[in-house]
């Protein structure tokens, strides 16, 4: 959808959901055509559009990292929008214009659906919408959120929040799963399934689930603990008890936990557990082995343990992180 396409509307037409995009000067492209394609691709059985997309700015130009665009429609749309839409910004300490936080204020405060994808959570914190909510954004980024602005209740480890009429994402694909949400708070779940259809995409991607961070590999920096982080990852299916891995670095038990603390900021056993789960993680994307089969070879006791874990770190099952991510699936579902 192009940003100077103006909707129309036949005679006697029932008046649609009205989604309104906010563009300004710095704006993420892809945070702001998510919106337009998947609102866009919403079709009740006639056919006919379900939502009213317009992308509003200041001016009627907007300028972005790589394109100028030329925008059609005025803020004035956000005065009367059902749902505003936040696109994340490129440069965090760019100003964003007083009338759009001011617009986008008076959105929320009558009442209207606000919600921001990625960075755009630091446009929405600045109108103070999200004070004392839970609130997400890229992971790179949570951190300077939560810094700039510790009234919110920064949340890393999530897709996206739903706070009922205010809702955050976290980066650009889960941009898709927050609008799919909407989709589906809007006009069911056969609607959001047919635009995710649409979209080559899975549909049951839940706020709930964790942002799968591509984690760093320890340093093999020489020290005891660096080259223990090492054969620990290498090693996942090991004996890996507190008192195996210390005597392997040549520490007491206290000594390593105080190392580990001070190195890593968590305990071995935490440590060890998330290693054991980015383990997991490898082998569900590349492998089609049974689940039963990577918990034996990440070391954990059981398909149940393994479960468990995966839960509670990444917040979805082993099973479906595979549907979602798995790359044998991917090319099946291609025909290649």
């Amino acid at each position: 959808m192009f940003a100077g396409f103006r909707p129309t509307r036949k005679p006697g037409e029932r008046s649609r959901h009205l989604v309104a995009i906010v563009a300004f000067d710095g704006v993420v492209l892809g945070d702001l055509s998510t919106p337009c394609e998947v609102f866009g691709w919403a079709r009740g059985r006639d056919g006919r559009p379900l939502y009213d997309v317009r992308i509003c700015s200041v001016e009627p130009q907007v300028t972005s990292q790589h394109v100028t665009l030329m925008v059609t429609w005025r803020l004035s749309s956000l005065g009367k929008a059902d749902t505003v839409i936040v696109p994340g910004v490129t440069d965090l300490d760019q100003p964003i214009p007083t009338a759009v936080l001011n617009a986008i204020r008076s959105a929320a405060n009558r009442g209207a659906r606000v919600a921001s994808i990625c960075s755009g959570a630091f446009v929405l914190a600045a109108t103070g919408a999200l004070d004392g909510l839970r609130a997400t954004t890229h992971w790179l980024a949570a951190s300077e959120l939560a810094r700039r602005h510790p009234e919110i209740e920064v949340d890393a480890n999530v897709l996206y929040v739903d706070n009922g009429t205010i809702l955050t994402s976290a980066g650009a694909a889960a941009g898709f799963d927050l609008c799919l949400h909407l989709v589906r708070r809007d006009f069911g779940a056969k609607v959001a399934s047919e635009v995710a259809r649409t979209a080559v995409m899975p549909l049951e991607r839940a706020g709930g689930q964790a942002q799968f961070i591509v984690h760093k590999k320890p340093t093999d920096d020489h020290t005891s603990i660096g080259q223990l982080l090492t054969w620990i990852e290498q090693n996942p299916s090991s004996d890996l008890s507190l008192p195996v891995i210390a005597r392997r670095a040549a520490m007491s038990i206290r000594t390593l936990s105080r190392q580990f603390r001070a190195q890593v900021g968590t305990t071995p056993a935490n440590w060890i557990s998330r290693a054991r789960v980015r383990r997991a993680q490898t082998l569900l994307e590349t492998t089609q082995l049974a689940v039963e089969r990577v918990a034996s070879e990440c070391g954990f006791g059981s398909a149940a343990v393994l479960r468990e874990h995966f839960a509670e770190i990444v917040g979805t099952s082993p099973l479906a992180y595979r549907r979602a991510f798995s790359r044998a699936e991917t090319r099946r579902s291609k025909g290649l």
